[in-house]
């Protein structure tokens, strides 16, 4: 299986029920994107104009990958 994800463009930002980013992607899954140095740095989150930069960038969609894989399982 491809763990490292098929790219999906970020669509919008929404907040979780802990008030944690999550980036919705085009395909429709959703995805995390917490700032919390020094292992995850993404200052750019907590910010509206950081967050609006961003839309339109790839992220790496998992959940896609994971499908994937189970289509090719089904074969």
């Amino acid at each position: 299986m491809d763990r490292a994800g098929v790219g999906r463009r970020i669509v919008d930002f929404v907040r979780d029920d802990e008030g944690d980013w999550v980036a919705v992607l085009a395909c429709g899954h959703r995805q995390h994107v917490r700032h919390r140095p020094p292992w995850t740095n993404r200052p750019w989150v907590d910010s509206d104009a950081g967050r609006r930069a961003r839309l339109g960038e790839i992220l790496y969609c998992v959940d896609c990958a994971d499908e994937r894989a189970d289509e090719k399982e089904v074969r």
